[in-house]
């Protein structure tokens, strides 16, 4: 009875670890912006092309 515990217990105690390993990809998402304009990385905004 007291194995069963102590495995239970580990098992509930590691679950939150193995969560942040599987790691967050949000920082990865696409940037679309509509047509006629662009991304711009330094604002990190969609800008409206200049037309020359």
């Amino acid at each position: 009875m007291k194995l069963r515990l102590a495995c239970v217990a580990l098992a509930l105690a590691l679950t939150p670890a193995l969560s942040f390993a599987a790691g967050c990809q949000h920082d990865k998402q696409a940037m679309s912006c509509t047509e006629g304009s662009s991304y711009d990385a330094a604002s990190g905004t969609c800008v409206v092309d200049a037309t020359t």
